[in-house]
């Protein structure tokens, strides 16, 4: 089953940042989307903010066999 949110850690290894970085990265997403401070944050929200391809998020969240990478 393909990922559908972003973690800190998630963001941070997107845009090679720390995971501090990633987290304050999530929380001005939701801020600026006035969502809860513990709400999910999807990787379409996190592209659109970024502006980062959902395409290239995706195939590097998911890996190649569309699952959950394993090395994490």
């Amino acid at each position: 089953m393909p990922q559908v949110c972003i973690y800190p850690k998630d963001a941070a290894r997107l845009t090679g940042t720390q995971y501090t970085t990633g987290k304050r990265l999530l929380q001005r997403i939701r801020t600026k989307l006035g969502k809860p401070m513990r709400a999910y944050v999807s990787v379409a929200e996190f592209c659109a903010f970024t502006g980062l391809p959902v395409a290239e998020v995706s195939a590097a969240l998911n890996g190649p066999t569309g699952g959950p990478d394993p090395a994490r």
